[in-house]
């Protein structure tokens, strides 16, 4: 798994197509889980931790743009 640093070099595209990915992986680990064929239990954990971070770094992306525009409207 990548450093949050990492993660924040990159685009917004790249971010969502991340969670995408990481979405699908932990859907065929829990397919596998259910039916005993998952050997490293610790790879849902690591998944999740990917999908979160994205996630996170998107939203304060948001927030910030958000603020911004508030703030030029303000001025105006």
């Amino acid at each position: 798994m990548m450093k949050a640093k990492e993660y924040r070099q990159q685009s917004d595209n790249q971010l969502q197509s991340l969670i995408k990915e990481n979405k699908e992986k932990l859907r065929e680990f829990r397919f596998a889980l259910s039916n005993k064929q998952l050997k490293n239990y610790n790879e849902i954990k690591e998944v999740k931790k990917t999908i979160v971070v994205a996630k996170t770094i998107l939203k304060e992306r948001f927030i910030k743009e958000q603020k911004s525009v508030n703030l030029k409207s303000a001025k105006e």
